[in-house]
């Protein structure tokens, strides 16, 4: 996908136009891992979960697979 600008001025910009917060990678999400069972292979959407699990948060997605764990979920 083309963007306006490169993605290290782009992304950045549109957070803060958009009032994103950025989510990082941090440990007890990582650690969830070891507790989510397998119902999704994806490791991507595997790290999404978990941080959603751990930080109490709504994952929007369509993925059918993501509705087999106990995440909230917008669909």
């Amino acid at each position: 996908m083309p963007l306006p600008k490169p993605p290290g001025v782009f992304i950045p910009e549109q957070r803060a136009i958009n009032r994103i917060q950025s989510l990082p990678l941090d440990e007890a999400s990582a650690a969830e891992l070891l507790q989510l069972p397998p119902h999704h292979s994806d490791p991507f959407d595997r790290m999404l979960i978990c941080q959603a699990l751990v930080h109490d948060l709504t994952l929007v997605s369509v993925d059918e697979k993501i509705q087999h764990y106990s995440v909230k979920l917008l669909n």
